[in-house]
């Protein structure tokens, strides 16, 4: 097997995890980890072998990118506070821990590269955080927390990573040239980040075309992070920034294929990507078995010790980090945005698994130094890398669902409802508005307008039938039933069409791009 159809092995992994991890109730990225590590194990399956310069570049844009789509700048400033507490402060507190206790235990390893070990090993992982929170059912808030931690930690744990790389390579380090450093880093990056986004949103309406608007988002979160690091900014941060300023400002409500063909694109994206990067973590462990040859009982210790500092000092800074929250939380925009009991502060703790970024940065580690010698101890370091990556990510991500079971932390289904069915209350009135503003310049029939009355109110009663009473429910249900017994009968009959047209596909003389124009009309019409 050629390093292709190892890629190829993985890509078709990451498909079939998806269906395999709902049947077994298991998170995707576990099961891709658990694949890398089966695969890892087999004679006939070659080390991976990528450039350490090319690993966060090709990584993290897209999944970052991705992540950000399902949240929203409104949930980031709703939750500031504990994120802040979680992302930047538990980032720092964990790499200076790990870097002390690293220092102490790893025979010659210099403090520099023991904070590179520590600013690696410190961000939770966004990807894992929100595929296991997404099958868990989780409390929104718990969920808003974690996403926004595992998005914005990466941010905080990168800058700490490649300061301490700098000094590492170089010999030196200055404290106030390296605080100097992270502030130009933020303000770079934010700065690359809005003006890209504004870019972007320009450049979609003179695309106008749903392909090439869908087509440029793939292009835009690795042109912001090559940019921002090119200017010596935070990549991470400047894809976060660019991501968030069209999330906000480039949603047009009547840009459907856009939004329909875009969902879709990141979804197959994510899927994939997401799977490739835990399937190359659990690959790792050829490196691992290589490094620890003659020497396992020694690198497994130093393993073990930092594996048991990074999960304490989570569990540590969580407990008074989550008191002091809610006392901050004196005036909020809305109930119950942070962790209120005790179970849900140990899963939030449980939910801290490292996964793409440590990976990606402990393999980005350079070979040499600027002297040309070797860097020290890189191999050990990423052995111990790995194996947090490893215990976090498997022992936690197995046991997450039967922890969260075991203590019965649930999103709360009966507000959820309320606030769909106010949604679909909002949708409905916004429809009755506009059409009482036709009615004024246009003249409608009686008929018609009760006609079209009628259809306002089902648009909120298909999103929450709650909205109607007793009566009006069942009549809405009558129609509902009638409604898709005519669509059924109506896509039979459009199935019918597309059939015969794509049966012309193949006949003598037939022009395939005009049978492909009015297959896409028949699919489009489906639609409806």
């Amino acid at each position: 097997m050629d390093q292709l159809a190892l890629l190829f092995v993985l890509l078709l992994g990451a498909v079939v995890s998806v269906p395999l991890g709902d049947r077994l109730r298991l998170p995707s990225p576990v099961l891709m980890t658990l694949l890398g590590i089966v695969l890892a194990v087999l004679d006939f399956v070659p080390n991976v072998d990528i450039p350490p310069e090319l690993i966060l570049p090709a990584l993290l844009p897209p999944l970052l990118y991705a992540a950000v789509r399902r949240t929203s700048w409104r949930q980031f400033t709703a939750n500031k506070r504990p994120i802040f507490l979680l992302a930047v402060a538990l980032v720092f507190v964990t790499t200076v821990v790990v870097a002390v206790v690293a220092h102490a235990i790893v025979p010659g390893l210099p403090i520099a590269a023991a904070v590179a070990l520590g600013a690696l090993v410190a961000p939770p992982d966004p990807v894992a955080a929100t595929a296991v929170a997404g099958q868990l059912g989780l409390p929104r808030r718990l969920v808003s927390i974690l996403e926004g931690e595992g998005l914005f930690n990466d941010v905080t744990a990168i800058v700490l990573y490649h300061v301490a790389i700098a000094a590492a390579v170089s010999g030196t380090f200055s404290l106030p040239s390296a605080a100097l450093d992270l502030v130009l880093s933020a303000v770079v990056a934010v700065a690359v980040g809005l003006a890209l986004g504004w870019a972007t949103n320009r450049l979609m309406d003179f695309l106008g075309d749903a392909t090439l608007q869908v087509g440029l988002t793939l292009l835009v979160p690795f042109a912001s992070y090559v940019l921002a690091e090119e200017l010596h900014g935070s990549g991470v941060l400047a894809v976060l920034t660019t991501a968030l300023f069209l999330a906000e400002y480039a949603t047009d409500g009547d840009d459907v294929m856009v939004r329909l063909a875009g969902h879709t694109f990141w979804d197959v994206v994510d899927t994939l990507v997401t799977g490739v990067a835990f399937g190359l973590i659990g690959l790792e462990l050829h490196n691992a078995i290589s490094t620890a040859a003659g020497r396992w009982t020694e690198l497994l210790g130093w393993a073990a010790a930092i594996v048991g500092v990074v999960v304490f000092v989570r569990l540590a800074w969580l407990l008074p980090a989550t008191w002091l929250t809610k006392r901050l939380h004196a005036k909020r925009d809305y109930d119950e945005d942070i962790p209120m009991s005790s179970r849900e502060t140990v899963v939030m703790w449980w939910a801290g698994m490292r996964g793409v970024a440590s990976a990606a940065l402990a393999l980005a580690i350079p070979l040499e130094m600027d002297d040309g010698s070797a860097f020290p101890n890189r191999d050990e370091i990423i052995f111990i890398a790995f194996g947090v990556i490893m215990a976090t990510l498997v022992v936690q991500g197995l046991t997450l669902p039967w922890l969260v079971r075991r203590l019965g932390v649930r999103a709360d289904t009966g507000r959820e409802k309320e606030f769909e069915k106010g949604l679909a209350l909002r949708a409905a009135k916004a429809a009755k508005r506009r059409l009482r503003e036709i009615e004024e310049v246009e003249e409608l029939s009686d008929e018609l307008l009760e006609q079209l009355l009628r259809r306002a109110l089902d648009i909120g009663l298909r999103i929450s039938p709650e909205l109607a009473e007793d009566e009006r429910r069942e009549a809405h249900e009558q129609r509902v039933r009638r409604i898709k017994r005519v669509r059924r009968i109506q896509g039979e009959m459009l199935s019918a069409a597309r059939h015969e047209v794509l049966a012309a596909r193949s006949e003598p003389g037939a022009d395939p791009e005009i049978v492909d124009r009015v297959l896409r009309h028949l699919d489009v019409r489906s639609l409806r």
